[in-house]
């Protein structure tokens, strides 16, 4: 009988030790969710977030993993398409948790972005959108406690618009064309807030619905008021469509025109004698070769080496959006020496929340919004005769950052 159990220990014993080296290799390795409008509308843009977010997770790689307190952590960056749909983007962010992923980024569309925002507050989970969201989402007890946001809201964008054309650029008489939803709507109310600051006035205004082609109509109005400079919140495909009719009538001739937010991806879509001299706000333009703050230039063009190494292209803002995001989950794991997303909340949070970013200095807010030392940068677009290569897009005028470009605290009621 004692030979038995002795047979019987060593067996399991064996067993133990047989599981140990895959158990241990299992550890060493976890998911992280990469969830993103891959086809649809945003797939332009998605697919330069999706590309951020794993550089984000090859650096980590590359260096070993993650420093853990059981030892050197791998990361498996898992992509999925959320359709820019409320039931696919929900479902697919669900059945990523079914799968163990010990953090969540994503979204271009922000109406998703707060859909998966309300889960997470009753289910917490490190959770990093990389779109811009409406300035409403960062209302006191509307974010979750392990949701950060690396992409300010457009109320931000349309304050450092107004603040780029008045102060900048020297602007007294502003038309504005917003888009009919939240985006246009809080990039109005940040612009009013500049004009009202920097005594500048609204001598027009008007809307348009996401997707609209002609824009004929407007336009006409936009000339009959004989503003100093047109602002637009068109962006995207409606972007391109407007500053195609803009240059068809002539009205950079009589106008400075000023697109509110633009990437790289969009500018491309613009002839490049239409682009000439459209001034925009860019949250990161990979040359930075003649910008005043040098260090800032330096981060920017080894993110940019590391970014064409794997991807053969320059990166473009939303793909900084989604590296910086995903680069302080990261951060948040080592600095919380765990994955529980209230222990990574409260070490992102230390120190005040600062952190450094590829296009430099930055700290979270009590909001968990990220304020900038360099939020946007303003850019200046080159014609036919300007651009060397087809990524030579801008020139950097400058940039605006900091604590003034953000709504106060106060007023999203804290």
């Amino acid at each position: 009988m004692k030979k038995l159990l002795c047979l019987l220990v060593v067996s399991l014993l064996s067993s133990f030790c047989a599981l140990g080296p895959a158990a241990a290799a299992e550890a060493a390795k976890v998911k992280i969710g990469i969830l993103l409008p891959l086809t649809g509308t945003f797939a332009a843009v998605a697919e330069t977030q999706k590309q951020g977010a794993l550089l984000a997770v090859d650096v980590i790689n590359q260096r070993g993993g993650l420093n853990m307190p059981g030892g050197k952590v791998m990361l498996d960056g898992v992509v999925a398409d959320d359709e820019a749909k409320l039931d696919v983007g929900v479902r697919r962010y669900r059945y990523m948790v079914s799968e163990g992923v010990k953090g969540v980024g994503g979204q271009t569309w922000a109406p998703l972005a707060f859909a998966l925002n309300s889960i997470v507050m009753k289910e917490p989970m490190p959770y990093f959108p990389v779109c811009v969201m409406a300035k409403e989402g960062f209302l006191k007890g509307k974010l979750a406690d392990s949701t950060f946001a690396t992409a300010f809201s457009p109320w931000t964008v349309g304050y450092m618009d107004g603040r780029a054309a008045i102060k900048v650029l020297g602007k007294k008489r502003i038309y504005f064309l917003a888009r009919s939803d939240s985006f246009g709507w809080d990039i109005r109310d940040g612009l009013q807030a500049a004009a009202k600051e920097y005594g500048a006035e609204i001598v027009g205004y008007d809307e348009a619905s996401l997707g609209t082609s002609d824009f004929t109509t407007i336009l006409q109005k936009v000339r009959a008021a004989k503003p100093d400079v047109f602002i637009s919140a068109q962006f995207g495909a409606d972007a391109v469509a407007l500053l195609k009719q803009v240059h068809q009538m002539g009205l950079g001739k009589e106008m400075t025109i000023f697109n509110a937010f633009i990437t790289n991806v969009v500018a491309r879509g613009i002839p490049a004698e239409a682009l000439q001299g459209v001034y925009s706000m860019h949250y990161f333009y990979y040359d930075l070769s003649g910008f005043e703050d040098k260090e800032v230039a330096k981060s920017a063009a080894e993110f940019t080496n590391l970014f064409r190494a794997k991807y053969k292209t320059p990166p473009d803002a939303y793909a900084a959006i989604a590296y910086i995001a995903y680069m302080e989950m990261f951060r948040g794991f080592e600095a919380a020496k765990s994955f529980d997303p209230n222990k990574v909340s409260a070490a992102l949070m230390a120190n005040n929340g600062q952190f450094n970013t590829v296009k430099g200095p930055a700290n979270w807010r009590q909001d968990h919004a990220a304020v900038y030392k360099h939020a946007g940068f303003i850019v200046k677009g080159k014609g036919p005769g300007e651009q060397k290569h087809e990524w030579d897009l801008f020139s950097v005028m400058g940039s605006l950052g900091g604590e003034s470009v953000m709504p106060s605290l106060k007023s999203l009621g804290y």
